[in-house]
């Protein structure tokens, strides 16, 4: 009798097992790598938003590798990346700063997700933030330089979130976070967030994001943010990041907004144009953001093209600057209302 139960036993582990492999799927590995050459017209670094920050020089960008797993219902993203703009100006040291480039945290992605079932999942681990329009690799974006709302966002947040899918064409995630930028709490789990995606035609998917809580330098509030994208034609694309963060007690905070146009007109060249809107708030909590001081605001203009050759894109960008105070400067350092830059970037996707 003994030995029949062992048999039945090696039997049903054999069978899990097979199934098990059946339903895994292959490591996949993605990333991308690129460099830019940039040159502000007032010869000096005059446009404070993410990356892209050397002037008259042809600079570094990162090298991103994701690794993706999938087995059963149990899945895992990893996501490593090496170079300036994945490394200090993206990613904190373990201080919860990005003021130096001493750090060896080059993680962009690590997390763990479960399918209970086809609809609901719970997952875990540091994420890429569900907050905004713009993503931390290049790869992921049509223009090279960076919105001021990608600047002043979260960039990454670390918990756990369980997302519900009622169909197709809608979805709910909610989840409870670290602060933000940090992959360690200091103050302890303090922040909750919720996405609800929707989607009312083929093509167009809008995303309703906020975010309640604090960031790694000590600045507590409510981020309530839009991302919406329509693929109109098959060439033609519009996109839409609002958002407004005001800090909580004493004012303080941002709002703006960035619409995205894009045309392709051939599999091989599409022109784009993001326009954008971005104050300071004013009070007690207000701060000087990406040069743009409490209550006041910068109107920016950025016309890219994006040349494909394989998995290789070449972006030439024009980008236009207006404050409603004088925060660029001149080359001869006088202060100035405007600044302008050209930028050429080379991004390759595999």
């Amino acid at each position: 009798m003994k030995k029949i139960i062992l048999l039945a036993v090696a039997l049903a582990a054999a069978s899990y097992l097979k199934a098990q492999e059946s339903t895994a799927v292959p490591l996949s590995i993605s990333g991308s790598a690129d460099t830019y050459f940039k040159y502000d017209f007032a010869k000096t670094p005059n446009i404070a938003t993410s990356f892209a920050t050397d002037q008259n020089s042809v600079s570094l960008g990162m090298i991103d590798l994701a690794l993706k797993k999938t087995s059963g219902k149990a899945s895992f993203v990893g996501e490593l990346s090496f170079g300036p703009r994945g490394q200090f100006q993206s990613v904190p040291n373990g201080d919860g700063t990005t003021a130096n480039d001493g750090n060896s945290f080059h993680v962009q992605n690590l997390n763990l997700t479960y399918a209970f079932t086809d609809k609901f999942s719970l997952a875990a681990g540091y994420f890429g933030t569900f907050i905004g329009y713009e993503v931390i690799s290049p790869a992921g974006n049509f223009n090279y330089s960076t919105s001021y709302l990608f600047t002043n966002g979260p960039f990454q947040n670390a918990g756990v979130k369980a997302t519900y899918a009622f169909s197709p064409k809608a979805g709910l995630m909610v989840g409870l976070f670290n602060e933000w930028n940090t992959y360690k709490a200091s103050r302890g789990v303090s922040s909750i967030g919720a996405q609800l995606m929707v989607s009312p035609a083929e093509g167009w998917t809008a995303y309703l994001n906020v975010l309640n809580g604090g960031d790694a330098y000590g600045g507590y509030g409510t981020v309530l943010d839009l991302t919406t994208s329509y693929q109109i034609t098959g060439s033609f694309k519009l996109g839409l990041n609002a958002t407004d963060f005001r800090r909580a007690g004493e004012n303080g905070g941002f709002s703006g907004s960035a619409l995205y146009i894009q045309q392709a007109f051939s599999p091989a060249f599409a022109l784009g144009v993001r326009g954008e809107y971005f104050k300071s708030k004013s009070g007690a909590s207000g701060l000087t953001l990406s040069g743009v001081a409490p209550d006041e605001s910068v109107t920016a203009i950025t016309v890219s093209g994006n040349l494909k050759a394989g998995g290789l894109t070449f972006i030439p960008e024009i980008r236009f600057d207006n404050g409603s105070a004088t925060q660029f400067f001149k080359e001869n350092g006088s202060a100035t209302k405007s600044a302008s830059q050209f930028s050429l970037a080379a991004v390759y996707a595999f």
